[in-house]
């Protein structure tokens, strides 16, 4: 599959500043803005997040969930308007959670990103840093989310890490 140069990938850990990054780039370009949540509200902590991320946002943003049925979202997206898809891994934690077969739910994400002729931009946590998992379930997810990562990277035009705020550019030029 060809590299996609509208397509950006923002890797980081938690509270890294890869959401307020993504945000960036894509406000970029003129509005609307389409945004992509994959986040499921199950507590009140993570309703309280979500919020936070709207209030960011603004009125210039239009909001479409899609927690489960992301390639969906992306392939009916309008093809001309700048995307925001955050996060990769917590659709990822969705998909491996309700047992979905994520060799193909990733290559048909990969598609959707591929075919993209708008600016895209996806974010996702950079989770195989750290310390390898205690239990079988979360190393299956580190292991997921490193080769949805690499996956998505292959078509990227961009990819940047986020690190307490700051950019680094691991390939292709920088827009902001």
């Amino acid at each position: 599959m060809s590299e996609n140069p509208h397509l950006t990938l923002v890797l980081g850990g938690a509270r890294s500043g890869k959401s307020a990054y993504a945000e960036r780039l894509v406000t970029a370009h003129p509005s609307p803005w389409i945004y992509i949540a994959t986040a499921e509200m199950l507590d009140d902590e993570m309703r309280a997040r979500v919020e936070a991320h709207r209030l960011r946002r603004g009125e210039s943003w239009r909001t479409i969930e899609a927690a489960q049925s992301l390639v969906e979202a992306i392939d009916a997206a309008p093809a001309d308007r700048p995307l925001l898809v955050d996060c990769l891994t917590l659709w990822l934690s969705n998909r491996l959670l309700g047992s979905a077969d994520l060799s193909s739910d990733r290559a048909a994400l990969v598609h959707a990103l591929s075919t993209r002729a708008a600016p895209t931009v996806t974010v996702s946590s950079e989770v195989g840093l750290s310390i390898v998992p205690d239990n079988a379930l979360a190393r299956s997810f580190r292991d997921a989310a490193g080769e949805l990562h690499q996956a998505v990277s292959r078509i990227a035009g961009r990819v940047a890490l986020v690190v307490a705020g700051n950019p680094l550019i691991v390939k292709g030029r920088p827009i902001i």
